[in-house]
């Protein structure tokens, strides 16, 4: 029988961002997915807010965090990863190909010798079918590449987390429109995560309210993405997808946090070194992107 983790979600609405908690029901270890460190842009001030509220929630439900993963290095928000890790003590998982995207944004924020590009700031990294546990739970990784080349899908008992490669059916896809993105890439990537069975659960990364819905949703199936995804669904071919998907992220603004969100993190969420007055920066790269 396929095991069934307990998830918890948490939701940032100023990112429109889930993370999660995994937990394995006969152990009570855990993970965390994709957390959220807050930030406030215009005053350049960090803040746990929403990391505690996962940390307390771990906290009242005697839970022990195995591992801290992330789907990919986001470009909406900043992660919380080095925080929670010095609170619990677990692992820091990501994709081996973060060391393409480490190497693509070192070079456009211009990061120095100091900043060190072979994903040495993690403590896994992990490749296409690798497995792992928590607690009693079996997990496996799916690389997932196309939104960036560094995305993964991990696989736990009968749920998916997929990070932002799908969205629910009624909003469609991730762009891929970033460096190393690839449209082609994702429809192949998007088909590796239909070929699960059919009633695996699958849990976004984000969700933006499609129009017409009026609440946030975060869970789907394999099965209704296959059949209802309005950018990959319903037998959509290769050539089609790339299409659509050229011509929509032709159109599209950037996130509005992608410039502190890639340099943090592509650090796995440490900031930047102190320059001599022990003063921490982000840059803003111009006419760059």
């Amino acid at each position: 029988m396929t095991q069934q983790p307990i998830v918890t979600h948490f939701f940032d609405e100023p990112t429109n961002t889930y993370s999660y908690v995994v937990q394995d029901p006969a152990s009570k270890h855990c993970a965390i997915i994709d957390s959220v460190l807050d930030f406030d842009y215009a005053a350049g001030r960090t803040d746990t807010t929403s990391a505690d509220q996962i940390l307390d929630f771990i906290s009242e439900q005697q839970l022990t965090v195995d591992w801290i993963l992330e789907t990919h290095v986001h470009a909406d928000h900043l992660s919380a990863a080095p925080y929670l890790q010095q609170k619990t003590g677990a692992k820091l998982g990501i994709g081996e190909h973060i060391k393409t995207v480490q190497d693509t944004f070192g070079k456009a924020f211009n990061a120095g010798t100091e900043f060190a590009r072979d994903g040495s700031q993690f403590d896994r990294l992990f490749s296409d079918g690798d497995q792992f546990t928590i607690g009693e739970l079996q997990a496996e990784v799916l690389h997932t590449p196309g939104h960036t080349p560094a995305c993964l899908t991990y696989v736990i008992g009968n749920a998916a987390f997929v990070g932002d490669t799908l969205f629910m059916p009624d909003f469609g896809t991730a762009r891929c429109d970033f460096p190393g993105g690839d449209a082609r890439i994702l429809y192949q990537s998007i088909q590796k995560v239909f070929a699960l069975p059919d009633t695996t659960r699958l849990f976004m990364c984000h969700d933006y309210k499609a129009p017409g819905r009026d609440e946030y949703a975060f869970e789907t199936t394999v099965a209704e993405e296959k059949q209802a995804n309005i950018h990959v669904g319903g037998g959509k071919t290769e050539d089609e997808f790339v299409k659509m998907r050229t011509e929509r992220d032709a159109t599209l603004n950037m996130p509005r946090l992608i410039l502190p969100s890639v340099q943090i993190n592509m650090r796995a969420g440490q900031m930047p070194p102190a320059e001599d007055n022990q003063q921490r920066y982000l840059k803003i790269p111009l006419n760059l992107f």
